[in-house]
């Protein structure tokens, strides 16, 4: 092989290896930040509402844009929640939470996820409108 050759294959090889380990290492010259992901929508309660220092019950909540991971929210905070359909959630209302009479904000909110790849992508966590739920 000439001197020519030689560098040709160096040059060539070094260039593989160079592709190779910036392919590995997962590089994007594209970032992706995350995006806005599919709002819920409560449309419907049912019940919309219950009796002061009444029993537990299960509560349907009806709407559209509902992720299989989606978690209805009582006042703020997540409750277990039951994904029937990308239109109905049901959750199991414990008494202790129906004690006092008052209204409870109801709101769905779809968890964001995570992200491809070393720079993110993925979606933020979208809570849909409250609903009132009345005790009284």
């Amino acid at each position: 092989m000439n001197t020519l050759q030689t560098r040709s294959t160096a040059m060539t090889t070094f260039l593989a290896a160079l592709i190779a380990l910036t392919l590995a290492c997962g590089y994007s010259s594209k970032t992706t930040p995350p995006v806005a992901g599919a709002v819920p929508a409560i449309t419907q309660l049912s019940p919309d509402s219950a009796t002061a220092g009444g029993t537990a019950f299960m509560l349907t909540v009806n709407g559209s844009n509902f992720g299989t991971k989606a978690a209805v929210n009582w006042n703020g905070v997540a409750q277990t929640t039951t994904y029937v359909s990308g239109g109905q959630l049901t959750v199991a209302v414990p008494a202790s939470l129906i004690a006092a009479s008052g209204n409870v904000s109801v709101t769905v909110t779809n968890p964001g996820t995570q992200g491809n790849g070393m720079y993110g992508g993925g979606t933020l966590p979208e809570t849909s409108t409250a609903m009132t739920f009345t005790i009284n």
